[in-house]
């Protein structure tokens, strides 16, 4: 058995409920006037199309979009505010028995249901004396239109807000994504009521009639839009969250690498940062950025495969050990490739060490032939190796690796990459302190780019 806990807050916006229902209902019934209730069968037809029309009730974010509101606003523009509260509030009860409401929901829903009648029965005899069709018809017919919406707004305050006091849905929240969403259809649904009102003195209780049939399709049509919003709500959620874990994933095992061996952890997040900044001097999209500022992060992840005799030397690498060392582009790029979408990356990550003059590994690719972020970050590469204070050769400042940069451009390295390379550095002053954590999980920050490349896409070359 559960038990449930009424808390305080509850208790009181029930009993505001309460008092908002009970007030309403003996507005109603002392403003009662006989010929409010003719013709019978008008108010007999209009509490069965509300009651029907609930069958298609839409709950959308926690709150109730019911057809039935058609009829409860022809009850306040053609009888008053008395059988209008009869039909809104009754309908609202009856459904609740209906759906088997929790208590407290369904004492919500007949009390806005009862209050919103009333106002806007007044108000329809306030613009428009008796609330008869006479006279002006097309007048009459804006004035129902305009109690439509002004209604429909106070319905949305009165939920919304009791929901948002109750901290069960955002009131901002609300009116963002399901009154916006809904207020088209909704205005819709006024022009129809309008246009029921207008025919009434013509047609009758048959416009009413008439009028159930087109409520019904377009409430169905409306509600099948609202499911297909939300499934595809549903879709980006799980894809966001997939997107998550796969870069969770990543994150991980870079913070591992980082542990096992800091110095290609934080040569990795320079490198990230300095093909970023040569990508954006290119003019190439904000998403090709990110996937080459992805790649640069990824590029050495497939020295996982070397032993410490290997990752940690001092010396001269053997040739055996040299051609373990040539194998890391692949062994990333495979890496890499087994994270859903991420196959733009593992192809940058792959061709990091061709050269322009085809002597590179592992495919020996030429000029255009290499992606160009794969380009960008053999320079980026090229210049951390010989500055960082942690690398595993002796630094030399920059000056003299923007030299060698130049003098390999055309042979190693793509000219106009060195190009913008060095005036990226001399010009814009851009660095990496290897020494700072703070630098190295600045480049870490994966959450901010979760949605950006869930799925990227290929990087033109």
């Amino acid at each position: 058995m559960k038990l449930r806990v009424v808390t305080p807050r509850r208790r009181f916006i029930s009993g505001c409920h309460v008092a908002l229902l009970a007030g309403a209902t003996t507005i109603a019934v002392q403003s009662s006037d006989p010929a409010d209730w003719q013709p019978y069968e008008l108010v007999v037809l209009l509490m069965v199309l509300a009651v029907a029309s609930d069958l298609l009730t839409i709950e959308f974010r926690g709150i109730r979009v019911s057809g039935s509101f058609l009829a409860v606003v022809l009850a306040m523009a053609l009888l008053g505010p008395a059988p209008a509260v009869l039909v809104g509030g009754g309908s609202a009860a009856i459904d609740a028995l209906v759906s088997r409401r929790p208590w407290h929901r369904a004492l919500m829903n007949v009390a806005v249901w009862a209050a919103f009648p009333l106002v806007g029965g007044f108000l329809m005899q306030g613009m428009s004396g008796r609330a008869t069709p006479g006279g002006d018809a097309l007048g009459f017919a804006g004035i129902v239109l305009a109690t439509f919406m002004v209604t429909n707004a106070l319905n949305f305050v009165l939920v919304a807000g009791s929901l948002s006091a109750s901290r069960e849905v955002s009131f901002a929240q609300s009116f963002r994504f399901v009154y916006l969403t809904v207020l088209p259809s909704d205005f819709a649904t006024g022009l129809l009521t309008a246009g029921v009102a207008f025919s009434y003195e013509r047609l009758g209780v048959g416009a009413v009639g008439l009028a159930a049939v087109v409520l019904f399709v377009f409430q169905y049509l409306m509600r099948a839009g609202v499911q297909a919003y939300e499934r595809g709500e549903q879709l980006e959620q799980r894809t966001t969250e997939l997107a998550s874990l796969q870069v969770g994933l990543i994150n991980a095992v870079m913070q591992t690498l980082s542990m096992r061996d800091a110095m290609t952890a934080r040569h990795s997040a320079a490198v990230a940062r300095y093909a970023r900044e040569v990508a954006r001097l290119l003019d190439l999209s904000e998403r090709e950025q990110e996937l080459i500022h992805t790649a640069g992060l990824f590029h050495d992840i497939g020295k996982f495969i070397f032993p410490d005799s290997i990752l940690v030397a001092d010396r001269k690498l053997t040739d055996d050990e040299w051609e373990t060392v040539k194998l890391h582009p692949e062994q990333g790029a495979k890496l890499v490739r087994r994270i859903e979408g991420y196959g733009p990356v593992a192809d940058i990550v792959l061709s990091h060490h061709e050269r322009i003059d085809g002597r590179g590994y592992p495919y020996g690719l030429s000029g255009d032939d290499i992606p160009l972020g794969s380009r960008i970050l053999a320079a980026a590469d090229t210049y951390d190796v010989m500055t960082a204070r942690d690398s595993y050769r002796d630094p030399v400042s920059s000056e003299e690796a923007l030299a060698e940069l130049r003098r390999v451009a055309g042979s190693q390295l793509d000219p106009l990459v060195v190009d913008v390379f060095v005036e990226m550095i001399e010009r814009h002053g851009v660095a990496f302190r290897h020494t700072d954590e703070a630098d190295f999980e600045q480049e870490l920050a994966f959450e901010r780019r979760v949605q950006d490349y869930a799925r990227p896409k290929a990087i033109a070359a």
